[in-house]
């Protein structure tokens, strides 16, 4: 298998359907495996991939029985995967399928070299979310002197082997950050390209709910930021 992408899902039953059928269109004879990780839903997520799954040669579930927070569900994805090269997407649908198939054909056109890392680069947002977005960028760039803008952008996309070298990832929406900041670190050729990002048509964000919970993610990756300097992550890259 050369990719496997993680779909972490909680309480999206309703873009389920459409996530899988993006997939289907999208894959063609592109050897991949999408995984789609019940999050702890507490909605009807595990009857509707029950039911839909089967229709889907292409697509498997992993479940996590309780939520422990979006990077934990994403790394149970991974864990579980097969791909030579792994990543993840959102399942809010604001990122197409499609965009992986896009990565996916970056990652041909370099051969599938171990030391890429593609990265999507989201287009077509709100103003607000663009400037929150090129703030926090600006501050992690300065604070972890990498550059490191759209970190949330999807996909993210990489090698085991890659993987494999990780050391105690977050298990939050830091995620993102780590993934981005120790390819960084590591020197891989960090590889972006655009992606369309248009309004979620169902459910609601888990996060971005208003100005409040935009402040309050910024604490929290400020303060993971500051764990990743002041323990020195980057030393298994300096030695």
């Amino acid at each position: 298998m050369n990719l496997s992408i993680i779909v972490p899902c909680y309480d999206e039953a309703e873009n389920i359907p459409k996530i899988l059928e993006g997939f289907k269109r999208s894959l063609h004879d592109k050897d991949a495996e999408v995984i789609l990780v019940n999050n702890g839903s507490t909605d009807n997520t595990a009857m509707v991939l029950k039911r839909l799954l089967p229709q889907y040669p292409f697509a498997r579930s992993v479940l996590v029985p309780v939520n422990q927070g979006y990077g934990y569900g994403i790394l149970q994805g991974l864990r579980a995967a097969t791909g030579k090269f792994l990543g993840w997407t959102h399942a809010d649908m604001q990122t197409d399928p499609e965009d992986v198939m896009k990565a996916y054909d970056i990652l041909e056109e370099h051969k599938w070299n171990t030391e890429v890392y593609v990265k999507g680069n989201r287009k077509g947002r709100s103003l607000s979310d663009y400037f929150f977005t090129f703030g926090m960028g600006v501050f992690e760039s300065c604070y972890l002197k990498k550059s490191l803008f759209d970190i949330n952008a999807q996909p993210n996309i990489f090698s085991r082997e890659f993987m494999e070298s990780w050391e105690d990832p977050p298990y939050d929406f830091a995620l993102d950050l780590y993934a981005f900041y120790m390819a960084k670190v590591r020197g891989l050729n960090v590889i972006r390209f655009p992606v369309r990002f248009p309004p979620r048509i169902y459910g609601e964000s888990h996060w971005n709910t208003g100005l409040k919970a935009k402040f309050q993610m910024i604490k929290r990756i400020m303060t993971y930021s500051k764990n990743i300097k002041e323990q020195g992550t980057v030393r298994q890259w300096n030695i």
